[in-house]
């Protein structure tokens, strides 16, 4: 699922989901022609991950991945 919409992630961590996986783009402008590319290259790098299932969030400075079922930091 690709969404700039928060909830998404906030499900997959109350139910601790494993799947789907959940591609967040957190930016102010959405749009492919800035955003695009990084988005395109981030699928490509952790598409292995996507596929067992993760949390792959992407913004305009930094990627990060969670992979899923997300759990609470002890």
């Amino acid at each position: 699922m690709l969404t700039h919409d928060l909830d998404f992630s906030a499900i997959l961590a109350a139910t601790q989901g494993e799947k789907p996986s959940v591609v967040q783009i957190r930016a102010d402008d959405v749009s492919p022609d800035v955003i695009g590319l990084q988005v395109i290259a981030a699928l490509r790098q952790m598409e292995l991950d996507l596929e067992e299932g993760a949390l792959l969030t992407v913004d305009p400075n930094h990627t990060r991945l969670r992979l899923l079922p997300l759990r609470q930091k002890e």
